[in-house]
């Protein structure tokens, strides 16, 4: 793969951090690299653009980079899903479904992976229950969900889900903060938040 990229012409970006600056060194000055817009900037964000050619075995490659914070820009959208591992899939589906009140979202695949699984609603994005061996110490861990590895889950009545977990007899904590949360964990110890919202 090496071999298939002309070392001449090289264009070299270095950018100091605290002060904000922009160089380039350029190894091929009689070359054929178009350089538009290189600026400096103060605090204001690290913003140039280059652009440059290179030949490679006859195409023409041509790469555009604009200012460095669109470069980090890459359209995220929304968490899709979060993967939890458990030990016993229905045990926890009971749990998922049953306490919680998710819903299996029936499109997603479970027969293609090469373990046992399923996909849970959580709004307008799920959760993926795996059902394969933790490598994470299930004991030790804090009794407070909010000082561990948590996913939160947004919902509209605290108050409510508390007095489901009274009934079932599952331990949770109350958010430290004074604000209206709640943490606990499924019964393979992955902590859970749920955080409420205005509607």
């Amino acid at each position: 793969m090496a071999s298939l990229l002309i070392t001449p012409p090289t264009a070299t970006l270095q950018l100091k951090e605290d002060r904000m600056r922009v160089s380039t060194v350029i190894t091929n000055p009689s070359s054929k690299i178009d350089q538009t817009g290189l600026r400096n900037s103060r605090r204001h964000g690290r913003c140039f653009v280059t652009k440059s050619k290179i030949t490679v075995e006859g195409d023409v490659l041509e790469k555009q980079s604009v200012s460095v914070q669109d470069k980090n820009d890459f359209g995220v959208v929304s968490v899709h899903h979060v993967g939890l591992l458990c030990e016993n899939l229905e045990r926890s589906l009971s749990f998922y479904q049953n306490l919680l009140g998710l819903e299996i979202n029936e499109a997603r695949p479970h027969d293609k992976l090469p373990y046992r699984g399923a996909w849970l609603w959580v709004g307008s994005e799920m959760i993926h229950l795996m059902e394969l061996p933790n490598p994470d110490p299930l004991t030790g861990r804090p009794e407070h969900g909010g000082r561990d590895r948590h996913t939160c889950i947004a919902i509209r009545d605290v108050a409510k889900l508390k007095a489901i977990l009274d009934k079932a007899g599952i331990p949770y904590t109350l958010s430290k903060s004074g604000r209206p949360a709640i943490f606990t964990r499924d019964p393979d110890a992955n902590a859970l938040e749920f955080t409420q919202v205005d509607s």
